[in-house]
């Protein structure tokens, strides 16, 4: 069942693939539910590895799912993942991947294959895909953002994360919560986000999906203008007087990967937030001309309301002459 979106077809270009990607994040979702709810009595399921970041099942089985969702719909835009399948094949897991991906896949014309599987993952692995150095159109996916948080038996967040980069610039992002509990009432929730070029951000239940398809809520971020009042998704002991700022005087450009910000640049601008490096430039998705990999923000990934990105800049470049 194809997404319902809050707009209009005719209204956005992209149309197809941002109904596509919510569809495919929420399959996504439901996997990594359904890894979730064995993970604490299938010790498989959990794995460590090398930089000692936990990783699990869903972890592969999300960036093969959507790998292959994608590839069937959209298959001359290539996929910049996290993942390749060298690791999963040397724990011997990929059956139990590809059990949790035949599950949650949408209907296809043959019986799902290891192979299939192991090709998916590494259509979004390293070297899989040559950009060069003009403007590029791909995917980009974070499978699980938030591992420690997938690993926590409790209602700790993480995130699947999906973007579309159309000749350079971000249009479609979407990142689906399989954690997300606002209603501290209700036992189950998944939210569903979508940032969208020029429409905004609008946030939904994937639990409402059969009873209130068409239920979208647009998002802004806080309008405050006051650095100390300011907060987002988290207590006000955790607010901005508590986070420390590091000396930048020098400060490198500190290498990140893409898949960490892409989604997240989009939701926050088209719900009026602002996201640059510690200098005030916006972030440069096709400094890795070759795999489009990996990002150099200066100092590192400001974001904000937009209303206090100036201060916020200000305090930085006078820490770092400290």
């Amino acid at each position: 069942m194809r997404a319902i979106l809050p707009f209009p077809q005719q209204n956005a270009k992209h149309y197809k693939e941002l109904e596509a990607a919510v569809d495919v994040v929420r399959r996504a979702c439901r996997l990594c539910l359904n890894v979730k709810s064995s993970l604490f009595s299938t010790d498989e399921k959990v794995l460590e590895k090398n930089d000692q970041t936990p990783v699990t099942v869903a972890d592969f089985g999300v960036q093969a799912l959507i790998s292959l969702e994608l590839n069937k719909l959209f298959p001359s835009i290539p996929l910049v993942a996290e993942e390749d399948s060298a690791f999963l094949l040397s724990r011997n897991l990929a059956d139990t991947v590809l059990n949790e991906v035949t599950d949650t896949l949408s209907s296809t014309c043959k019986p799902l294959t290891q192979d299939d599987v192991l090709e998916a993952i590494d259509r979004g692995g390293k070297d899989a895909f040559v950009f060069g150095s003009k403007p590029a159109t791909y995917w980009v996916l974070n499978p699980i953002d938030g591992p420690h948080g997938f690993l926590k038996a409790g209602k700790a967040l993480y995130v699947v994360g999906l973007a579309l980069v159309v000749e350079g610039e971000i249009v479609v992002g979407v990142m689906g919560c399989p954690n997300w509990e606002e209603d501290l009432s209700e036992k189950s929730s998944t939210e569903i986000e979508e940032g969208w070029d020029s429409l905004g951000t609008w946030m939904k239940s994937l639990n409402s999906q059969l009873k209130s398809p068409c239920v979208w809520t647009r998002c802004f971020v806080d309008g405050s203008d006051i650095i100390h009042k300011a907060s987002f998704c988290i207590p006000d002991s955790q607010t901005w007087e508590s986070l420390p700022l590091y000396s930048l005087s020098n400060a490198p450009s500190n290498a990140g990967n893409v898949w960490d910000h892409a989604v997240g640049i989009i939701c926050v601008h088209e719900a009026g937030g602002k996201v640059t490096d510690w200098q005030g430039s916006d972030i440069d998705l096709a400094v890795g001309h070759v795999g489009r990999r990996i990002i150099f923000p200066y100092g590192g990934v400001l974001v904000t309301n937009s209303n206090l990105h100036d201060k916020i800049l200000q305090i930085i470049d006078q820490t770092s002459r400290v």
